[in-house]
Parts: C-alpha cells; structure tokens; sequence
C-alpha cells in the first residue's frame, strides 16, 4: 500500500478528500508540518483559502480508510515569506522523496518540479464546474446589485440607472452559517474556474470578480457582522446609444487628452467608459485599462491591467513601455491612483479616468490636494458628468491669467482655471488661489436692479461722444466692462490715462476698456499701381480696412478721405502685395 504526501495546492481544492470518497487512494498521507504552517499563516491574514485548507485537514481526519501523520520540521520564518518562491514546496517535495511517497498536487509547476527529483506525482488538473453559485440565484435581468448581510432579509438593488429601487428578495433571514457557506462557495469558485480570481484579499475582507459579477466579502473585525454584495452590470451600449453632439465626439476622438468620467454610484459611468473602450478600437487605436477589480466587459484586443497585482511604478512601467494610445482607469479611488493618472496624463498618454462624484465639479475637487492646482488644466480638460445611463453635462477647462469674477482691482489678477460648459461656453466655475487656501467659486450672473441699469447706460451715453460703436457689460455695482473699436480705444484712454481718468470719477465707477471685436465683411475695391506705390480704392471712407492675402490676415488701415489706402511697394507690406500680384493669389478686403 502507498504513502501519499498532500501538498497545500491540493489541500486548498479539497483534492485529498475527493479521492479518498472514490477509493483511489488508502492506507498513509503524509501531511507535511510545512502545510499546515503555511496554512495557519494564511488564516491568521484572513485569506479565505487559509480556512479552506484547515478545513480540509479536519475533513481527512473524518475518514477511517485511511491514516493521517504529520512529519516534518516547522518551516522557518524565511521559507513562509517567500512560499511564493517555491520555498514551502520544495520542503514538501523533500518530504516526499524522502518516504518514497506519491506526490498529489494540483500545481503544474510542483508537479513537473517532482518529476524532475524521480518522485511519483498525482497532478490533479482543476476543471471549471458547470454549475452556478448559490448568490446568482438572487439575480434576475433587472437587478445591478444583491445585499446580503448577517441576521437581515436579503435584498435586491433593481431597476436602471437613476431609478433603483431596493428590493426584498425573500423573507427568510440569512444566519451568519448561511452567509459564510455563500462565501466560502464564492472562495472555492476562484481555486478552479478560469474566469473567476481574487481580486484583493485582506484580512477582514476578499473582493472576487467571478465572471462579471463584482463580489464583495466584508467579515468581522471590519464590519459587525459578515455581508456579501455582488453586482452585476446590466446593460452594454455603444457611444451610439449616448447620442453624443458632433463636436463633443470630435472632441473626445481627436481633441482631448484628459477625459474625467463622473457620477454617483449606478449612474452608469462604467458602462459609459466601455463605449468608449470600443469606439477608440473600432478607430484603429491601441487601447489598455487600469481596473481594480477588472470588471469591464470589453473585447478581448483590449489588455486589462490590475492595480491590485501590480504596483502604481511597475503599471507606469508597463504603460510607457507598450505604448497605448488610450488609457481608461476605472476607478480612481485613492492618492495613489490619481498620481498615476497625473504622471500618465503629464507623460503624454491620452487617459480616461472614472471616479464618484455628486457634481461636476466634485469631479475635478477631488484633485485638489492630491496635485498643485497650476497642473490641473494640464491634466484635465474635460469632464463628462453621467446622470441616469445619459451624459448630463459637460465641461472644459483652461487656464488664463485675469482677475477673478466679483474682484474689481486690477492688481489682483492671478492664474484661474475657468470652468465652462462646453454646450453653450459659458463660465460656470472659477478655480483659483486666495490667501493659502484653494477656492472653487461658482460664477453666477449679475443680476440686474434699476440702479445698475441707469449706470450702465450714462457709461454708455458717456462714451459715445468718444465712440459711436459701444457695449457695455455690468459686472457689479462698482464696476463696468466696455467694449469699443480698437480704434476708439486710445481717444478713450487718453494720454496717460487722464480722459478714463476723468470718465470714472465723474460716473463714479471702475471702467475696464476692451477691445470690440467687430465682424466684417468683404468690400469691393479696385487696385492701381505707379511707379511707387499700390493705390486701393474702397467705397469705405473713414473706416479700418482689414487686408488678407490668399486667406492669411496682412495688415489693417484707415481709408483716406478720398475713399483711397496706398501701400509703397518699397515697404514689407508692398513687397508682399505684389508678390501676391504677380502670383495671381487672392487680396481680400474687409470692413
């Protein structure tokens, strides 16, 4: 009759029991005490397959075809930090060299490892199971999430983005015994089916991504008692579906290079970021993700990367080294994720991050802290806020030195990340420095009362005796903006400032002059040449003539009093206007 050593793989799979059930193996197994300490670290982590494998040792007791005997010295302190390195198993294959013992491991690399010393191997290859776990049973096609906690009914999350509705599903309690069972059960999954991994485990806690079900595994100490949430996501769409204005999807195909996808939870943010896995695939680009769990239904010529395997250096590593044209990070969640992002971003790579957020503008808040505000428009650009499976709104955002929205004095102008909304452009949030402390402001119009109403128009009856072509802008009670012709801008200002000067104090308000930005259109004209100069004659009188050659803006003049501009052909500009004579280019006048 022959002895068997059990190696801590096929402990974990409940190998050992499963055999002795279909009489395949009698009579000694050899239990290594290199096993059971590698185990008992395991369990004293609060690694689910710790417990497993304990328990399976107490299961091998149960039988009485066989004998259990433990053998061996404790492993060192050493060989249990670096079990990973194969320090246990080769322990455990000198075990059973030396007793002449048949080896049964579910390890492939132990098992060829044994081979090699001349020790007889019982490779026990892992076969995924067909049947479904206990928890699937809660799921039906409109459920996203199932709660399932200790002492307490279970309940179902079910409906669709932005309409959830937390349902019982049953009305029987689940003990503590029957939600550990569904646990364990989730845990063994991992050990055999190709699709399913652990994704984090911790003591206290285990996250597994079984098919595309996120499970979550929380057990005391960290909670009160032990509950389970698996989630599920419901729907897959294409960018299609979204109905995306022409000049967002250029921007986000072409255009931007920092994308932040936000929401709330179950907003659809995910779902969201896949269409646009696959929309930048179907365009011919290389696209990678950063997942923790990875829990993406996406294509198979897209690489999912875990942060949980790998750390933030060797990801950055990776990344740079591969050269992807896109990056979706799913989900920010921690400083260390959003320094990936920035350095990624700063690096040159196109990224999409996903993180939660209540607003907006929650989105980008929650960089704050983590990067110097100056690096943030370098980082972001555009923020896709999701609400109910739709995109709600959007966002751009730049930066520009001015003084900021509501401040009145010119010497308080510093740099500001404008925050507009990218539909309509206008300015819905400032964000800038003030005093030690960042400061997110949102912009709100004036409202306007008679009195600002009455001020606002003796500037502008004020200054039409300088400017016939005159708007003003209110910006609060204290203080106008007014835009004139370029032109009427120093008659205005006046010599050192005096005729502003003296417009201010009279109306008693603070006057910020700005340029006018008048659209024109083309003029006729007729074109002479002498000896010296080019001669345009244009039906203008008085009025700043723009010059364009072949569609490139040349130089701007007033029309004389006989209707006439002269260019001396000596002059760079005249250079230019008979080279483009001579070449038959287009000469445009606007007025």
């Amino acid at each position: 009759m022959e002895n068997y050593v059990i190696d801590t793989s096929a402990i974990i799979e409940k190998v050992g029991s499963k055999l002795v059930r279909k009489g395949e193996i009698k009579g000694k197994i050899i239990i290594p005490h290199a096993v059971v300490s590698e185990l008992e670290n395991q369990a004293n982590k609060g690694h689910e397959i710790g417990f497993l494998g304990l328990e399976e040792l107490q299961e091998l007791r149960r039988f009485k075809e066989i004998v259990i005997e433990f053998v061996g010295e404790r492993p060192t302190e050493s060989q249990i930090k670096f079990a990973k390195s194969g320090e246990i198993d080769a322990v455990i294959r000198d075990v059973a060299f030396k007793n002449k013992a048949v080896l049964i491991t579910a390890d492939k690399v132990q098992a060829e490892s044994a081979k090699a010393f001349g020790i007889k191997v019982k490779y026990m290859e892992q076969k995924e199971p067909k049947e479904k776990l206990e928890i699937e049973k809660f799921f039906d096609d409109k459920t996203m999430s199932v709660h399932l906690m200790e002492n307490c009914f279970p309940f179902a999350k079910r409906g669709k983005p932005g309409e959830w509705e937390l349902v019982k599903v049953n009305n029987k309690k689940l003990n503590s015994k029957k939600i550990q069972e569904i646990a364990k059960e989730v845990v063994e999954k991992s050990r055999i089916d190709p699709e399913t991994f652990i994704e984090i485990s911790r003591r206290g806690s285990t996250i597994v991504q079984y098919k595309n079900y996120r499970i979550v595994i929380v057990k005391p100490p960290i909670s009160d008692g032990w509950e389970i949430t698996a989630v599920k996501p419901l729907k897959k769409f294409s960018i299609e579906y979204y109905n995306l204005p022409l000049d967002l999807l250029n921007r986000i195909k072409e255009k931007s290079r920092g994308i932040l996808i936000s929401g709330e939870p179950g907003a659809g943010k995910s779902t969201f970021s896949q269409a646009l896995a696959e929309l930048y695939l179907s365009v011919g680009k290389i696209v990678k993700t950063i997942e923790s769990p990875r829990d993406l239904q996406l294509p198979d010529e897209i690489t999912q990367y875990s942060k949980n395997f790998a750390s933030s250096e060797e990801i950055h590593d990776i990344l740079f080294l591969s050269r992807p044209d896109n990056i979706i990070f799913d989900e920010m969640r921690d400083t260390p994720d959003f320094k990936l992002y920035a350095d990624l971003r700063l690096g040159g790579s196109e990224c999409i991050g996903v993180l939660h957020s209540a607003s907006p503008i929650d989105g980008v808040q929650r960089f704050i802290g983590r990067l110097d505000v100056g690096m943030i428009p370098s980082v972001l650009d555009t923020i896709i806020f999701i609400e109910k499976g739709k995109v709600a709104k959007v966002y751009s955002l730049s930066m520009i030195v001015k003084v900021p929205t509501g401040m009145t004095e010119s010497d308080l102008a510093r740099p500001v990340i404008e925050v507009r909304n990218f539909e309509n452009k206008k300015l819905d949030y400032e964000i800038y420095s003030y005093g030690e402390e960042t400061v997110v402001i949102p912009v709100t119009s004036v409202k306007k009362t008679g009195a600002m109403e009455l001020a606002a128009k003796s500037v502008k009856m004020e200054l039409e005796r300088y400017c016939d072509d005159v708007e003003v802008e209110l910006v609060n009670d204290n203080k106008v903006i007014v835009y004139v012709p370029e032109r009427a801008i120093p008659k205005i200002i006046g010599k050192k400032g005096v005729v502003i000067d003296k417009i201010e104090k009279d109306l008693g308000m603070s006057i910020e002059v700005k340029e006018l930005k008048e659209e024109k259109d083309d003029v006729e004209f007729k074109i002479t040449e002498s000896k010296n100069q080019i001669n345009f004659f244009v039906d203008e009188i008085g009025k700043s003539i723009d010059f364009y050659v072949d569609g490139q803006f040349l130089f701007s003049a007033i029309c004389g009093k006989k209707g006439e501009v002269k260019v001396h052909k000596r002059s760079k500009l005249g250079k230019t206007i008979v080279k483009a004579l001579n070449k038959d280019e287009e000469i445009v006048l606007k007025a």
